[in-house]
């Protein structure tokens, strides 16, 4: 295999430090061949299905020719005018957490986002960082809780973008944060902001990304940490009690997923004339066709319909001050040794020079 070609150097240049932050992804439009694209490279992943190649890829051809035109339909109803909400996020999330560090690290740093499939690519991610000539890299995808399917998956594509590099850089990765005291008291400040406009419901529901149950069984603490920070995040509103309920949405097939289920139980509370029920998302960093389609609009319908009186989606932290910061403090927790507020531009400056020069005195071009 041949590797890609290394981007321009010059000596004396200063080494920088990367952050990579990295999320799911979304189509690039919100039309059946964009979905169609989006949803082979989704669904492709060994780590999102579980199943054999050669079993699952007359399947996956079958869902490729019925599915992409009902998601596109999805995509379209939260499609902004700016496109993707998870990618406009995403994008205000590196350009404000560039503009956090500047403020505490004075060492040079660069700030990419990427997604884990879509556009822009891992990989992609990767290379603007080398071409700004970061030679130690921090990848934190924003997946408060960890599972083989998403933070796995994330590093894998990390470590395959890397095989095709050959001068490799330092590279650290984020396991998780879904107990980080940062991230709890993000959750905890959206949701009480919200009330704090809108009232507080009778029963709250917090409504993570499901798996399917073998999963738990064959070890992904996933499960366990949704459990953890929904815990942390319930104790610090002060609703650590049987007015919060724990959820799991986004099922898929046939096979048994994590319980209970989001849609069963909104069902269920509108079936019992519930007064008010508030939605929660706190394993998703962005909004995004899973929390405004899926629990906004079609989870709203589920619980009206069943008899429920009123519906509220409380959205995410996304790019809220409380969220950036968590993400700083995350970042710079990781980041230890690498970022410095010490830093000494002029000196740094000063022994580049020196360093290009004792490079030009033993033959080099650059």
């Amino acid at each position: 295999m041949a590797y890609l070609p290394e981007p321009p150097y010059a000596h004396g240049s200063p080494s920088r430090t990367g952050i990579l932050l990295v999320n799911l992804g979304t189509p690039d439009e919100a039309t059946p061949a964009a979905v169609r694209r989006y949803l082979a490279e989704f669904l492709w992943d060994p780590r999102v299905v579980e199943i054999p190649r050669l079993a699952w890829w007359p399947i996956l051809r079958l869902i490729l020719l019925t599915r992409p035109a009902k998601s596109a339909a999805k995509y379209a109803s939260i499609w902004t005018k700016d496109g993707s909400p998870l990618r406009v996020h995403l994008e205000r999330q590196v350009q404000l957490l560039r503009g956090y560090l500047g403020e505490r690290v004075k060492s040079p740093l660069a700030v990419e986002g990427a997604c884990r499939y879509g556009n822009p690519s891992i990989a992609d991610g990767l290379a603007r960082l080398k071409a700004k000539g970061c030679v130690r890299i921090l990848v934190l995808p924003l997946y408060p809780q960890y599972a083989a399917s998403t933070t796995g998956s994330a590093i894998d594509a990390v470590g395959a973008a890397l095989s095709r590099i050959r001068n490799v850089p330092a590279v650290r990765t984020v396991r998780n944060f879904h107990d980080h005291p940062a991230y709890v008291k993000a959750i905890a400040r959206a949701v009480n902001d919200y009330w704090t406009k809108h009232g507080r419901p009778d029963r709250l529901v917090m409504s993570f990304h499901g798996l399917p149950r073998f999963s738990l069984d064959r070890g992904d603490p996933y499960h366990c940490e949704c459990h953890k920070s929904a815990r942390l995040v319930a104790t610090e509103l002060g609703w650590n009690d049987e007015r919060t309920v724990v959820t799991f949405q986004s099922r898929f097939g046939r096979a048994e997923w994590l319980k209970p289920y989001t849609a069963d139980t909104l069902a269920e509370l509108g079936g019992k004339g519930t007064g008010r029920v508030d939605v929660i998302c706190p394993g998703f960093a962005a909004d995004c066709l899973e929390t405004l389609e899926e629990i906004a609009i079609e989870g709203r319908q589920s619980f009206l319909a069943a008899g429920g009186k009123e519906f509220h989606y409380v959205p995410t932290t996304n790019d809220s001050p409380a969220f950036m910061a968590a993400l700083t403090h995350i970042a710079l927790e990781n980041l230890h040794g690498w970022a410095s507020g010490e830093w000494d531009a002029q000196a740094a400056e000063a022994e580049g020079r020196a360093s290009a020069a004792r490079a030009r005195a033993l033959g080099a071009r650059g």
